[in-house]
């Protein structure tokens, strides 16, 4: 027999309250991305992952935004450490021109180039 603990499901108080908290941490993150470094950004990360995981409702805003710009979408998945995105990219990952799959690294500098010079992905 196992000594772990069965995972409960939580309550809807401290749901909600997680879900507040994350709201007040994204609120804040402009604040704190004022102080120099890119401290804002790790802010509204923890603050959105407090919501997507305590919130039905911020989930289906969530999805309606990745449909809406699904390349933002994929980079907050990857953020997030989502299996899905993780199963997504590897089967998805594009490959050079001698057939050879692209590494994370030069896909995502591809990307950023892509983004800079205004093209569609």
């Amino acid at each position: 027999m196992s000594d772990a603990h069965p995972i409960r499901p939580r309550s809807a108080a401290i749901r909600t309250g997680l879900t507040v908290l994350g709201a007040v941490i994204i609120v804040i993150s402009p604040i704190v991305g004022a102080i120099p470094g890119p401290g804002g950004i790790f802010v509204f990360a923890a603050g959105l992952a407090l919501m997507l995981q305590n919130s039905a409702w911020a989930k289906r805003v969530f999805v309606k935004l990745k449909r809406r710009w699904p390349q933002f979408g994929y980079y907050a998945d990857l953020g997030l450490r989502r299996a899905s995105a993780l199963r997504r990219f590897e089967r998805d990952r594009p490959v050079d021109e001698n057939g050879k799959k692209l590494s994370r690294v030069s896909l995502m500098l591809r990307t950023i180039g892509d983004f800079v010079r205004g093209r569609r992905v």
